[in-house]
């Protein structure tokens, strides 16, 4: 049984699934424990990464503080609130809980704390199989929980061009980006980015929409600008929201640039056949988890929340 077969076979076609400590969300599209299913062997006798500075091609800030030309743009909390997205200004929360055992391995895949270093670790993709998974829930958790790190800052890159869904969870307006960036060589990175009022947090949006966008995905200038963000800051992770690996061929663009993908799988609806479909466009990727998400709660999920939740940051 090949490795992709064996993460495939860990996603049911709608039996319930194991849960970790920490429990499930009972919101539509609420969190879930990551499974981390697939974890490429790689070699331990490789060299860790070393980030080494290149230009700046796009005029990268040289600190976060530098960033976006721009006011600071509120998040909208409330919104978070009601949506059930973890939120810094929020009590310990089953969903905050769920998401702080899920960032920890990538954390330290990025950083090597505790294990080898990742090669580009710190780029991490978050995508599906299919639309309407959660992916984008998903990457907006991850990035809030990483952004409230004491010692990480926190890039969310909107890479689902074809239909961006970032500045509307967060209640933010959002108008070049991305793509204008790849398209126009006079137009700097900083002038699209936007900061927010929560201090550790950048989003880079999406931007307008161009018919050669998966070209634009794939070109030198993409190399580059990934090169740039990824090394200008080294406590800096940058989390990519991607499109959904069997609707655009984007998303297996965008891998071929990252160090760690997260895939979101929805519990009992998503089959292992496009599970399995969705692995081999991602092969290029050394380090590929498994999340599965809006699991339906199990007994004894509060107890186990409860006594871990006291742990929590």
């Amino acid at each position: 049984m090949s490795i992709i077969e064996k993460a495939a076979g860990r996603i049911g076609t709608g039996a319930p699934q194991p849960t970790a400590p920490g429990g499930n969300s009972g919101h539509e599209q609420g969190s879930s424990l990551i499974e981390n299913a697939l974890n490429k062997q790689r070699s331990s006798h490789a060299a860790p990464f070393v980030a080494t500075p290149v230009e700046p091609v796009f005029n990268v800030p040289d600190s976060p503080a530098q960033e976006g030309n721009s006011q600071v743009q509120s998040i909208n909390l409330a919104r978070l609130h009601r949506m059930g997205v973890v939120a810094p200004d929020a009590e310990k929360s089953q969903i905050a809980e769920e998401f702080r055992i899920i960032k920890r391995p990538l954390i330290a895949n990025a950083f090597g704390q505790g294990t080898a270093r990742v090669k580009n670790g710190n780029l991490i993709m978050v995508t599906s199989s299919l639309p309407g998974e959660g992916k984008s829930f998903c990457a907006i958790n991850l990035a809030i929980s990483m952004a409230m790190e004491m010692d990480r800052t926190v890039l969310l890159v909107d890479a689902d061009v074809a239909k961006p869904r970032v500045p509307e969870y967060l209640g933010i307006h959002a108008d070049k980006g991305l793509l204008d960036v790849l398209q126009d060589k006079d137009l700097k990175l900083s002038d699209v980015l936007i900061r927010t009022d929560i201090a550790k947090l950048t989003v880079l949006p999406a931007g307008r929409t161009y018919k050669r966008a998966t070209e634009l995905l794939a070109s030198a200038a993409m190399t580059r600008l990934v090169e740039d963000i990824g090394n200008r800051y080294p406590d800096r992770i940058i989390l990519f929201d991607s499109p959904p690996l069997l609707a655009t061929s984007e998303a297996s663009v965008l891998a071929t640039h990252m160090g760690q993908i997260v895939m979101v799988v929805e519990a009992e609806r998503t089959s292992q056949e496009a599970v399995r479909e969705a692995l081999s466009h991602i092969q290029s990727c050394e380090v590929v988890g498994m999340l599965l998400n809006k699991t339906t709660p199990t007994p004894g999920a509060d107890y186990y929340y409860g006594y871990y939740g006291s742990y929590g940051k």
